[in-house]
């Protein structure tokens, strides 16, 4: 393969990588959803502490979801786990986050929800685990891993990294929109996230279950 070739290739792949990562990942990380929860749990910080917590919610949200990308091949051979099994769990677990999304369920416990409203530093808990790069994310990343290779990978990192910049933008300008959509128009956009995720989910089901045949 001559240089003019592979950099062609390579440019033809990574956006390719990057793209598909991005729009697998959005739904299921569902930003938007997690703005009313981010500004009601900041509601008493100065605006300086709250781009700060923006920021370190997204950079966590990004190397959860790096480290599972590299390690997650070595997971599953450690737990003898095969793809398409992978991929049934996983769509089970995107399945649950996306019906509660449907049926208006918070995606924090009580218990989860009443240790976040005492604590100084939200940023890791909750919200960047397990509101935002939860055991769907997770599942995802994970099966993308399963059957990627080098340059996949580098393309799969990207997406993740513009899925950390969406989050960032969205818990940092996404309060006023909030308040102007009202809770109503919220909760519908929401609800079509969670539509649109539960299809998603039953694609993973039904491609494991193939798979396994």
């Amino acid at each position: 393969m001559n240089p003019a070739h592979a950099v062609q290739q390579l440019l033809r792949a990574l956006p390719s990588a990057a793209i598909a990562t991005f729009l697998a990942l959005f739904p299921i990380v569902n930003p938007f959803g997690a703005i009313p929860i981010f500004f009601s749990l900041t509601g008493d910080f100065l605006p300086a502490e709250r781009k700060q917590t923006a920021l370190k919610t997204a950079i966590y949200v990004i190397i959860i979801l790096v480290v599972f990308l590299f390690f997650g091949r070595f997971v599953l051979i450690l737990f003898g786990i095969s793809l398409p099994v992978l991929r049934i769990a996983g769509g089970l677990i995107v399945a649950n986050t996306a019906w509660s999304m449907v049926t208006g369920n918070s995606r924090m416990t009580a218990a989860e929800s009443n240790e976040a409203s005492t604590k100084e530093d939200i940023s890791l808990t909750p919200m960047a685990m397990p509101m935002l790069s939860g055991p769907g994310s997770i599942g995802v990343v994970m099966g993308l891993s399963a059957d990627a290779g080098t340059v996949s990978y580098l393309g799969i990192v990207i997406g993740i990294v513009a899925l950390g910049l969406v989050v960032y933008l969205f818990l940092r300008l996404g309060g006023p929109l909030v308040k102007r959509l009202g809770p109503g128009a919220a909760g519908a956009i929401n609800r079509i996230f969670g539509f649109l995720l539960l299809a998603i989910a039953v694609q993973l089901v039904c491609d494991g279950i193939a798979d396994l045949k």
